[in-house]
């Protein structure tokens, strides 16, 4: 296959993220009935997560043959186009669980190793998030106006509304809420969603103004971190590491410097 355009890449996204959303709505009533852990008790995956990889799998590699496929429920191929998709079936499970309206299925493609589309879809409200390299990022919704995000811009950090999330393990916890308790008094609130894309799609939407977390995998961030570029965030690891290593953080232009500070300040 000949090289595709971000936005070829973007619109097999789409399709592939609106049929596994389906899916994923269909199984929201038995969700609890098939539940399984992983890295802790409080680490779960449910049949549907499964259910939902599979058919990303299938219908990303039915529309293009020779594309590589990672996905956080196992899904592994190397593939020879030089494509790769980045899935993750249920973002924000234990919301699913409970029924919580944030959880959503999220698709990326990269190219030659970097993110080139990205399309994240809130199963429970029905916001679309989407982006292509270069081409801005994007909401639509049921009954609205398509419109191009942007970041908000506080004027400072103590005017700056972070989201943030925890790890499973007890220990990991641990140390992650001694960061929030030094971090609240210097920001005006924080926010815990329970979806990393989400989250990042809520920085490119202006909804909070910066989110950062720990020990993320490419399926919790490969698209999120692309839309919330795309709509002007700084993107980043910690002290200017590659995103991901060993931190995610999407903060507004505006106060970039000082939170970034502080998160290297309060991560020794």
């Amino acid at each position: 296959m000949s090289t595709p355009t971000s936005s070829q890449l973007l619109d097999v996204a789409v399709s592939a993220a609106r049929e596994a959303a389906d899916l994923v709505a269909r199984g929201r009533d038995g969700a609890g009935a098939h539940v399984a852990t992983k890295s802790s008790p409080v680490d779960v995956v449910t049949a549907v997560d499964a259910a939902s990889e599979e058919l990303l799998v299938r219908r990303l590699l039915t529309a293009r043959p020779d594309d590589g496929v990672l996905g956080e429920e196992g899904a592994s191929r190397n593939g020879t186009s030089g494509v790769r998709w980045i899935v993750d079936p249920i973002d924000g499970t234990v919301n699913f669980l409970y029924d919580v309206p944030a959880y959503g299925v999220s698709v990326a493609a990269e190219v030659d190793g970097s993110v080139r589309a990205g399309a994240v879809l809130n199963v429970a409200t029905g916001e679309l998030f989407t982006a292509s390299a270069g081409e801005g990022a994007w909401l639509s919704a049921p009954g609205r106006t398509v419109r191009r995000l942007h970041t908000g811009r506080p004027a400072s950090l103590e005017q700056t509304l972070v989201a943030t999330g925890f790890g499973y393990r007890a220990e990991q916890r641990r140390a992650q809420g001694r960061v929030v308790a030094e971090l609240l008094p210097r920001v005006r609130d924080i926010r815990r969603f329970g979806s990393a894309a989400l989250d990042l799609c809520a920085v490119a939407a202006g909804r909070v103004d910066a989110y950062y977390e720990l020990g993320l995998h490419p399926w919790d961030h490969a698209a999120g971190a692309l839309v919330a570029a795309e709509a002007g965030a700084v993107v980043s690891g910690l002290r200017g590491a590659p995103v991901g290593e060993p931190m995610v953080v999407a903060v507004a232009p505006s106060v970039a410097e000082p939170f970034l500070d502080l998160l290297a300040e309060l991560h020794p």
